[in-house]
């Protein structure tokens, strides 16, 4: 059986979360509204070429390989990332805290947007909150910290969302709410992951002492369509 870590993208888009894939030919992605992440089932020329076709149609992509592809057809890279995988094998230990932590619903979904796009702790779009039940805190009525799932590569999910407004950080909420989602994906027999920037020191020591390891490297490389560049050419 192949590893579905290997190449996560895909296996949770051609596995478990296919409906939720938007397709031109061969290469798929998260509907826009949803995601980022995009895949090709290889770098063969017919795969490349609709992988072209995809962000021609739907914008950016993100691919996260283990290896940066090949060049797309009519497309520029933005971004080249090395990332750490990490995953939880053991069990996740979950103290009390002083503090309430709220399932989030579908009328939370305006604030946790803006949450994220202050905080950026990863591509989250306006649908991005249906991925999963998120769980967040909230201060005097205001959404101060949330976390949840993305990925959903074959007997794994991925942790993802986990951000902490500036003015409320230094109390514990990132790591209390990364315990309970991880909690979650060990109740339902599944495997806890994230990918994190190899570059971000401070929150692969934190998700260490949570009981994650680094299990392997992968690229993510961000493509767009190439005729931006000479779109913004003409406005200088």
């Amino acid at each position: 059986m192949s590893d579905p870590l290997a190449r996560p993208v895909w296996s949770a888009l051609t596995g478990r979360q296919a409906p939720l894939a938007v397709a031109q030919g061969a290469a798929l992605r998260y509907d826009p509204a949803i995601g980022l992440f995009a895949a090709i089932p290889n770098v063969s020329e017919a795969s490349l070429a609709d992988l072209g076709a995809l962000v021609a149609a739907h914008g950016e992509v993100a691919l996260v390989e283990p290896a940066a592809p090949p060049p797309v057809p009519g497309t520029r890279v933005v971004s080249e990332a090395l990332c750490w995988q990490m995953v939880a094998e053991g069990e996740i230990a979950v103290p009390e805290v002083e503090f309430e932590i709220l399932a989030l619903t579908p009328a939370d979904a305006p604030e946790m947007l803006a949450l994220a796009t202050l905080t950026k702790p990863g591509p989250f779009y306006e649908r991005t909150h249906g991925l999963s039940p998120f769980i967040g805190v909230k201060i005097e009525g205001r959404l101060v910290a949330m976390a949840g799932e993305r990925m959903k590569p074959e007997g794994h999910a991925e942790l993802s969302g986990v951000c902490t407004h500036p003015d409320h950080r230094g109390h514990g909420y990132a790591a209390a709410l990364m315990r309970r989602i991880a909690t979650r994906v060990r109740a339902r027999g599944e495997t806890p992951i994230l990918h994190v920037y190899a570059s971000n020191t401070g929150a692969i020591a934190l998700y260490e002492t949570l009981g994650f390891a680094f299990r392997r490297e992968l690229v993510m490389t961000t493509l767009a369509r190439a005729e931006a560049d000479r779109i913004a050419g003409r406005g200088d």
